[in-house]
């Protein structure tokens, strides 16, 4: 029955609808993986900028939140792994997980909707642990998603081949690579666009979600589209986890040993023989195989713990520089796209090219040399982004500290001024001017004096840790303090407010409400490209235009004389100059870790693979994932206790701490011994049929014994 059986599953194998020489299933999976990796990327891609202008975290706690889902994401595969392998199978996994997967992405663009808690509409949520909890929840079920049937999906498309079609297996490997780097690239294109659009019921804030619905509804298309499929699919059992097996050996070999630690007891060759009482030499062998690669990956995390920051410090770097390439605008999250495509040109530039060129060299460049080297470009890239943050840092504003307070004054008058701020040199200020910079104050209580006659006289309260304008219009004893930002305006945006020099109330668009006579308007921001602005009194208009570019700050002074001139008259004051570091400079950081990435991980997936047996590639795979997982943890670790006071020192700290572990890793790579684990699984077992032979040998030697003997004994007893 059990032969029938197999042979009615071949016949029906033999049935499955083809096209082109590939199982028409294939398809629906190809489509399904391309669906699902655009909507884990596009998420990925907007999600620090999420948590920084969103929901108002720090770079800090920004970082470390992104770097703990990153780190979750790539331990769940284990989980997904044995559910899979001893429960309920590749293709039930993939559903069910999917539907999980789905669900947290719809969870996490419902978090991104202002409007739900924005009461008084002012374009910012008023209940923030709402939007936190929702977002959390979301994360934590597509974590639970992506990760769990991440090790399943290439398996199950594998599951669908037959024994002659070995040559479109491996084609169908190769598509599944490029459909993951193609939804990579498409989704870090599209869903920063969508982030930058204005959306909102109430207020046009950035369009976040619309950013995160977009993956959250591909999630949905790939859901379904795996599902069409179903009835095409090669379903097989659950065939039990061999991670589970592995554990139990190892935990026996511990336990056994530890119970045997006296000196009496002989001791063995590797602690894992200790298992030998209970488990097979054969299992035993691949053990320890796997232990051999799994101790190399030790030093691994580190490089995990530089790349994955490409996603989050370096797309923080990114908005603090322009992304004004003349014929299109990058947005700062766009950068990570630079990664995908570098990928798709490096890796058979490297395999094709480089690496058989060092080869006839007479080099001897093995894989663990390789990912050595992949290590030191990974530390180079981080050398590379502190100098481009040493850069930025030149060009940033000089902020107060907590004890400092700073003070910018602007003149309203028709009259040039002479301003003495305590025991300062005394400021001329011109007509609509302001001082040349902000100046700083150790003291909270100063005195500010004109040269008027009689001289007018005045004392200030600063806001310690903060930076102000006084603003002097023409009857001096009206003047008054505004507060200014005081940090680079978010999303690389601009920060541009206006003073009211008209002699009556203005409309201007895009303010949330009319200027009265010499009042200052609250910042609003503005993106980068030429942005108009339309002036009213309610009888005449002008129309006020100017181009701005990334990160600045601007005060407009609207004279007196305003419609007179056509808005023409109107004075602008740079109260932060503009980003002028460009992205471009990120690139040679993006191509060398991407080179670093090539090197190391391409090379330690294969090198890894090649000194494991057949039946321990996913002890392997979980192994490497866990890499990922600590590493991200490490990133969490050092943004939330490092805290040190420049950026470009932690870029340092990071580069360093590789060097360190790459001189390590290959010290360990100099004494590995490279094996051949088919060859060692054949000796062993013919070491066993030997034995085999031997034990039947002696078991036949013993009887014959025991048979003559009885003879023997029969012939003295007849005596």
């Amino acid at each position: 029955m059990p032969d029938s059986k197999m042979d009615e599953t071949k016949k029906k194998k033999k049935k499955t609808a083809e096209c082109c020489g590939y199982p028409i299933s294939i398809f629906f999976i190809v489509v399904n993986e391309f669906c699902e990796r655009f909507s884990y990327y596009g998420m990925r891609a907007v999600l620090v900028l999420y948590f920084r202008y969103f929901l108002l975290w720090d770079d800090d706690l920004a970082t470390s939140i992104y770097h703990a889902f990153v780190a979750l994401c790539y331990l769940t595969p284990i989980l997904g792994a044995i559910i899979a392998d001893s429960w309920l199978g590749k293709f039930k996994t993939i559903i069910y997980l999917s539907i999980v997967y789905a669900v947290g992405q719809v969870i996490m663009a419902v978090s991104t909707i202002h409007d739900i808690t924005d009461i008084n509409r002012d374009g910012t949520p008023d209940n923030f642990t709402f939007h936190i909890a929702l977002s959390m929840l979301g994360l934590v079920l597509i974590a639970l998603g992506t990760g769990g049937i991440k090790p399943c999906v290439a398996a199950f498309g594998g599951d669908q081949f037959q024994e002659h079609q070995s040559k479109q297996l491996n084609t169908f490997f190769s598509v599944f690579y490029l459909c993951i780097n193609a939804g990579s690239l498409l989704s870090t294109l599209i869903t920063p666009v969508l982030r930058a659009q204005q959306c909102g019921i109430h207020t046009q804030q950035q369009c976040y979600p619309l950013a995160f619905g977009v993956p959250a509804a591909l999630m949905v298309v790939s859901l379904v589209v795996f599902i069409a499929g179903s009835g095409m699919y090669t379903k097989t059992a659950p065939e039990g986890n061999i991670m589970g097996s592995v554990c139990k050996c190892i935990w026996f070999a511990l336990t056994n040993r530890f119970r045997h630690r006296s000196d009496v007891y002989p001791k063995r060759e590797h602690w894992m023989d200790w298992a030998e009482e209970r488990y097979d030499k054969l299992l035993i062998a691949q053990i320890k195989m796997v232990l051999k690669v799994l101790f190399l990956y030790i030093p691994l995390p580190m490089f995990w713990t530089l790349f994955d920051q490409k996603g989050s410090r370096w797309t923080l770097q990114a908005t603090t520089m322009t992304g004004d390439f003349g014929g299109f605008v990058l947005q700062p999250d766009q950068m990570q796209t630079v990664n995908p495509i570098l990928i798709l040109t490096l890796v058979p530039i490297m395999d094709r090219i480089i690496f058989p060129l060092i080869k006839k060299c007479g080099l001897n460049f093995s894989p663990l040399k390789r990912m050595t080297v992949g290590m030191l470009f990974a530390a180079t890239a981080f050398v590379a982004a502190a100098l481009v943050q040493m850069e930025i840092d030149k060009t940033l504003p000089n902020f107060p500290s907590s004890s400092e307070s700073q003070l910018k004054v602007v003149n309203m008058n028709s009259e040039s001024l002479i301003v003495t701020l305590s025991s300062q040199e005394p400021l001329l200020i011109g007509s609509f001017e302001s001082s040349p910079d902000y100046i700083t104050f150790d003291q909270q209580n100063i005195s500010v004096a004109f040269n008027t006659t009689p001289v007018t006289s005045k004392d200030l309260s600063l806001i310690k840790g903060s930076r102000q304008t006084l603003f002097i219009p023409s009857n001096l004893g009206e003047m008054y303090l505004k507060e200014d930002i005081k940090s680079k305006p978010k999303e690389g945006k601009n920060a541009v407010r206006f003073v009211n020099g008209w002699n009556a109330y203005l409309n201007i668009t895009n303010l949330e409400s009319s200027l009265q006579p010499a009042e200052t308007s609250n910042y609003t921001l503005v993106s980068q490209g030429t942005r108009k602005f339309t002036l009213t009194d309610g009888n005449q208009l002008c129309e006020f235009s100017r181009k701005f570019g990334f990160g600045s700050s601007y005060t407009f002074l609207i004279p007196s004389n305003l419609f007179s001139t056509d808005c023409e008259s109107i004075k602008e004051i740079e109260d932060m100059q503009p980003n002028s570091v460009h992205m471009a400079l990120q690139i040679p950081q993006y191509f060398l870790i991407t080179t670093g990435e090539v090197m190391f991980s391409v090379t330690g997936l294969q090198f890894s693979y090649s000194q494991a047996p057949k039946n321990m590639k996913s002890v392997l795979q979980a192994g490497w994932l866990c890499t990922n997982a600590v590493g991200n943890i490490i990133v969490l670790i050092v943004a939330e206790l490092g805290k040190l006071p420049k950026q470009w020192a932690e870029y340092v700290l990071f580069a360093s701490l590789l060097v360190a572990v790459s001189i390590i890793f290959s010290i360990m790579a100099y004494f590995y011994t490279y094996i051949d684990p088919a060859e060692i699984e054949a000796q062993i077992l013919k070491e066993q049929e030997i034995d085999t032979d031997d034990k039947k040998k002696k078991t036949k030697e013993t009887l014959e014994m025991e048979e003559k003997d009885n003879k023997q004994e029969i012939k003295q007893t007849k005596i």
